[in-house]
């Protein structure tokens, strides 16, 4: 059976080890969070000599782990595993199961015995409560799909075309990427959305407008990489003869966030230098799960290539926004203001990139509409255009990075950030 390395995720929990702070292991629900932790990392640890009675591992989905649902018994369970000196490692899956959860790790922290790592599928739940609870002292994690560099590296076998082809259709879940059968994944996709990440916002929230909620998890599948907001939403409602007023559509759209089904990339004045606010745009955290939701009906390339884009970045640990350039044209000699829009603007640290996403450039003037924003962006910062053309990663005169998306999906470094 294949193994998935995980070696960034590997070398995030190897940098954090005894940091005196709570490892908090957040992303979507089957991403791989408990493997990395309890198969992964827990063989780092005894490759480094951890005698195996010193990590102390908890699932707390597992319902013989049910009673640990109680924070009490919870705490003298893991007391009960440690009763001397020595350095103890808790390992604890879907902690937001936990009642009172906060109190427990708190405790925990304060005993220097113990390095604590724990895994959540909902960041309201877990990110915020313990980022707020331990003032500093807890520190994320998030922990995506599979990438198409770590399908390569499993399957070198395959051609570029092959994994291109397989991931921008089924994405990459674990669970899916090791089917060999077509039907069985697309079938996998569609039930898992159904049964495990809608059955568990909708149970989580209570939510009573179970058929606008699907509705606007369809919606948002069908706008993946276009400008929307809550308002523009709920008209969608209207024309669709259902009633569902913004503010609700809004905190749908949080619940979607939370459970980190979708991510929201904001609009950036690049030349004023502040976000604009609304409209934004969503993009799907795994793009099969987007394509089930949609029975893999609207699969064109430029959207799934967008969206895959946007999500490697964020992989990068980069800070992901939309661009915008406001210039001023004449037009018919009066002069007017245009909103010029950047795909996306990557921050990481002091280092920044503008990119632009296009999926081919046949023409000389498909180059220049795709030049045109970067073009009025007045600084320094290296400027991209990532393109599906089977051409190689070049720089332009204008020093422009044309940037093949084979190179910037299987190179880590393919993007100084």
């Amino acid at each position: 059976m294949k193994e998935f390395k995980r070696q960034h995720y590997v070398n995030q929990l190897i940098l954090r080890k005894h940091n005196d702070m709570i490892k908090i292991i957040t992303g979507l629900r089957r991403s791989g969070k408990s493997y990395l932790l309890n198969t992964l990392f827990v063989n780092h640890l005894l490759e480094q000599g951890v005698s195996v009675d010193c990590i102390i591992q908890i699932d707390l989905e597992d319902a013989k782990n049910k009673p640990l649902r109680d924070p009490m018994i919870m705490l003298r369970y893991i007391e009960e595993r440690s009763n001397d000196s020595r350095q103890y490692y808790v390992i604890l899956d879907e902690v937001q199961l936990m009642s009172e959860f906060e109190e427990i790790l708190n405790t925990l922290l304060k005993r220097r015995k113990y390095d604590v790592y724990v895994t959540g599928s909902n960041s309201r739940f877990l990110v915020t409560d313990v980022i707020t609870e331990f003032r500093g002292r807890g520190d994320e994690i998030r922990i995506y799909p599979l990438s198409i560099a770590e399908l390569h590296e499993a399957f070198p076998e395959k051609s570029w075309i092959d994994l291109w082809r397989e991931y921008s259709l089924y994405g990459g879940l674990p669970q899916v990427v090791l089917m060999t059968d077509e039907a069985q994944k697309t079938k996998y996709l569609k039930q898992l959305f159904r049964t495990t990440y809608l059955k568990d916002i909708l149970d989580r929230y209570r939510i009573q407008q179970v058929e606008e909620f699907s509705q606007l998890i369809d919606f948002v599948a069908s706008a993946i990489g276009s400008l929307t907001n809550p308002l523009k939403l709920a008209n969608t409602f209207v024309t669709k003869g259902f009633k569902l007023d913004s503010r609700t559509v809004n905190q749908y759209l949080g619940y979607l966030l939370d459970s980190f089904l979708i991510s929201e990339a904001k609009r950036y004045d690049i030349r004023g230098k502040q976000y604009i606010g609304s409209p934004c745009k969503y993009y799907f955290t795994d793009i099969g799960l987007r394509n089930a939701r949609l029975n893999f009906r609207q699969t064109e390339e430029t959207h799934l290539m967008e969206n895959i884009i946007y999500t490697e970045l964020l992989r990068r640990d980069c800070a992901v926004d939309v661009g915008v350039v406001e210039v001023e044209e004449k037009v018919e000699g009066k002069r007017q203001h245009k909103r010029l829009e950047v795909d996306f603007v990557c921050n990481n640290g002091y280092k920044r990139c503008y990119i632009q996403s296009a999926y081919s450039m046949p023409s000389y003037d498909k180059i220049q509409q795709e030049l045109q924003s970067l073009m009025r962006i007045n600084d320094n910062f290296l400027k991209v255009i990532i393109t599906a053309d089977m051409t190689p990663t070049h720089q332009m005169e204008n020093g422009v990075l044309i940037l093949n998306l084979t190179d910037f999906l299987t190179k880590e470094n393919s993007l100084p950030l």
